[in-house]
């Protein structure tokens, strides 16, 4: 049985699979920190505008996220998640099928929600 903070960032974590494959703005605006650094699979270090614009304009579009193998640990007021996702999809036309591994820290931020502040990705062969 998960621990209620676990069981908080479980949700968290649903909520965020699904406001990206919706392209939900309003939701990942709640969700990403004001001080995000994400470095994605390509290197490439992004803040929270980089990654809103992305949805907001249309070029990424998921096709399917399907999140495994998830493990969380909690420490106090911080969250760090790793999953496996099966991202299908596609950006500016280009498609994908990749398999990635995702970390992402989340904190608590000052109006007790659960906001991810850094995240990484890398390719899983």
């Amino acid at each position: 049985m998960s621990n209620p903070i676990e069981a908080q960032i479980i949700e968290a974590e649903e909520q965020l699979r699904l406001a990206m494959f919706d392209s939900d703005v309003k939701v990942l605006e709640k969700l990403l920190a004001p001080e995000l650094i994400f470095t994605n699979h390509l290197g490439q270090v992004l803040g929270k505008q980089d990654d809103l614009a992305a949805h907001q304009s249309g070029k990424f579009k998921i096709e399917a996220l399907t999140p495994s193998d998830r493990h969380i640990q909690v420490l106090e007021n911080v969250a760090i998640v790793t999953v496996k996702v099966h991202l299908i999809g596609s950006y500016d036309g280009s498609g994908f099928d990749n398999y990635l591994r995702f970390t992402r820290i989340w904190t608590l931020s000052s109006s007790n929600t659960w906001q991810i502040v850094a995240a990484h990705s890398s390719v899983v062969m």
